[in-house]
């Protein structure tokens, strides 16, 4: 269960333990007064050296050797479309 953070009317903050289906608390429950839950960032840790190169090495490299492929392709097809304008143009 996740520990969410509620503000008090006077400032002061306190964390509970609630379930995800549970409704906001409207009260303190040691007080009495209205609260509002504060939104915090996730709390998301990338640990590790090398965790982008290791993630996007091989998508990198084979994007690269696919645009160097696309380029040849290209080449070729503009060779075709030359070919193909120029017979017909003699005809």
């Amino acid at each position: 269960m996740p520990m969410y953070m509620y503000r008090r009317e006077d400032g002061t903050t306190f964390e509970i333990r609630q379930k995800f289906l549970d409704e906001p608390l409207k009260r303190c429950p040691t007080t009495g007064q209205p609260v509002v839950r504060v939104v915090q960032p996730a709390g998301i840790i990338f640990k590790g050296s090398g965790f982008y190169v290791n993630d996007s090495k091989g998508a990198s490299r084979s994007s690269v050797n696919n645009t160097a492929g696309n380029k040849e392709a290209a080449e070729t097809a503009k060779t075709e479309t030359k070919t193909t304008t120029a017979t017909a143009a003699a005809d």
